[in-house]
């Protein structure tokens, strides 16, 4: 449950960003794509939308995104979520494949 809180919460925050922030805006410019965030047996999925230097965020996953970010289980993904070097957490699940990448790697990095 704490996931999909998380996952609801990213999506309401960078929602809000996407309207208020300049700075985040200019990092949504010509960006048109769809990713989703999800467990890898996909009972737990939020999928996000970028559209015209906007996010909206829906429950549930899409059937082609354009990445996805697919943790173990929730518990897993909430714990890296919430890492203190989230990015050493990424890379440590990565390298151990409790962490998969589906999808374009490269927008992974944007």
């Amino acid at each position: 449950m704490k996931f999909r809180i998380l996952l609801w919460a990213m999506g309401w925050l960078m929602a809000r960003a996407s309207r208020n922030n300049p700075a985040f805006q200019q990092q949504l410019v010509d960006r048109d794509l769809v990713f989703q965030l999800q467990t890898l047996d996909g009972k737990v999925a939020r999928h996000y939308i970028v559209k015209d230097q906007r996010i909206r965020s829906h429950g549930g996953s899409v059937a082609h995104p354009a990445f996805a970010i697919a943790f173990k289980d929730a518990a897993f993904g909430f714990n890296t979520l919430q890492a203190k070097n989230k990015q050493l957490a990424f890379m440590q699940g990565i390298q151990d494949k409790t962490i998969q990448i589906k999808g374009n790697p490269a927008l992974v990095i944007w």
